[in-house]
């Protein structure tokens, strides 16, 4: 599965494309499903452009985006740098009047399990955000309803591309093989690239969009998020 990361906690000074409202976050799902995208994860936005959990950003952005994309999985982040206090994160996740498919939620934040349980309680898939370089692994495997996330992400923090895969193999170890738990291997910046490949080397999940990368291999500026989708299916159709 290839999921596109459509804005991330990015603005428009990292890239003049990046989708931040709702109907901006639509166009680009809808071009990027139609690069061959089969999922997708977004950052709704407030007025000001900021990250927000709030039930009226992620209403509007969600539903905007499951009707341009209809039949394909939408999700959202609970990063706690939108909401650092963990009971008002869960406090907004309980307030949401649209669901999303999906959210993911990070493990190395203080109140991670909290949010979660309140994510699964009210019927979201939970996508278990673990940072390489982080006690994330260790905190998640140890949570009783582990087995219950709809994946998890395994998210390389490492940004050189000779030493990312490295990293991205050390957190697998970790993880351990377990079929329960479905795994999608993303990095960033550049070595996303270079972990990409990596995972469809392994039949893993992965994911690319400007969230994670605002270049193409080749170093050229990537022109939107499609574009980033449709260089990732080549490696895909390649196996490399």
């Amino acid at each position: 599965m290839l999921q596109v990361c459509l804005n991330g906690p990015r603005t428009r000074a990292d890239h003049d494309r990046l989708p931040v409202t709702p109907e901006e976050l639509a166009a680009a799902a809808r071009a990027a499903v139609a690069a061959g995208a089969e999922d997708v994860h977004l950052h709704p936005k407030d007025a000001q452009g900021r990250d927000s959990l709030a039930p009226g950003p992620v209403a509007a952005a969600v539903s905007a985006v499951r009707a341009a994309v209809p039949g394909v999985a939408v999700g959202v982040t609970t990063g706690a740098w939108a909401v650092p206090d963990p009971g008002e994160r869960a406090r907004l996740v309980r307030s949401w009047t649209v669901l999303p498919d999906h959210a993911s939620v990070n493990w190395h934040e203080d109140g991670a399990r909290l949010v979660a349980e309140v994510l699964l309680d009210r019927g979201i898939g939970v996508e278990a955000g673990i940072f390489s370089g982080t006690d994330a692994a260790r905190r998640f495997l140890a949570w009783p309803r582990a087995h219950q996330v709809l994946r998890v992400l395994a998210e390389i923090q490492d940004p050189d591309p000779d030493t990312a895969p490295r990293a991205a193999e050390d957190l697998l170890q970790l993880l351990g093989i377990r079929p329960e738990l479905p795994l999608l291997l993303h990095g960033e910046g550049a070595a996303a690239w270079a972990v990409l490949r990596m995972a469809v080397a392994r039949g893993l999940h992965t994911r690319i969009g400007l969230e994670d990368a605002l270049h193409l291999p080749d170093g050229a500026a990537a022109p939107d998020n499609a574009e980033l989708v449709r260089t990732a299916r080549c490696y895909a159709g390649s196996g490399t």
